[in-house]
């Protein structure tokens, strides 16, 4: 009766085990895969974001835009943009129409990010 017990006992931690391996890789790709859903399936939604714009022209007027994850990857990618280019770019949280991950226009400015 030991024998069974026993191996009873391994197989039902097996199974917590591998529930809970599903459970948390289920929720760390979760966003990734709904931001592939969504660029997939052509599916625009509007939302907040961190954008580099660049900007060309007197007046300056805005030609490109880029998401970027976070404010401090948002300044390092300017910095080496502006060491390689003579346009003016700028780090901005945005209201933006996106696609996935990357911005089909901005709505409006709402911070600069210096």
């Amino acid at each position: 009766m030991g024998k069974i017990k026993f191996i009873f006992l391994i197989a039902l931690g097996f199974i917590i085990y591998k529930g809970y391996v599903a459970f948390t890789e289920f929720e760390i790709g979760v966003e990734d895969r709904v931001a592939g859903i969504e660029e997939k399936a052509d599916f625009e939604r509007e939302g907040e974001v961190i954008g580099l714009m660049m900007y060309l022209g007197n007046p300056p007027e805005l030609k490109e835009h880029l998401f970027t994850d976070s404010r401090a990857k948002c300044l390092e990618l300017k910095q080496i943009a502006e060491e390689s280019s003579y346009a003016y770019y700028e780090c901005a949280r945005v209201n933006a129409v996106l696609k996935g991950k990357k911005i089909v226009y901005i709505i409006n400015e709402l911070e600069i990010i210096k």
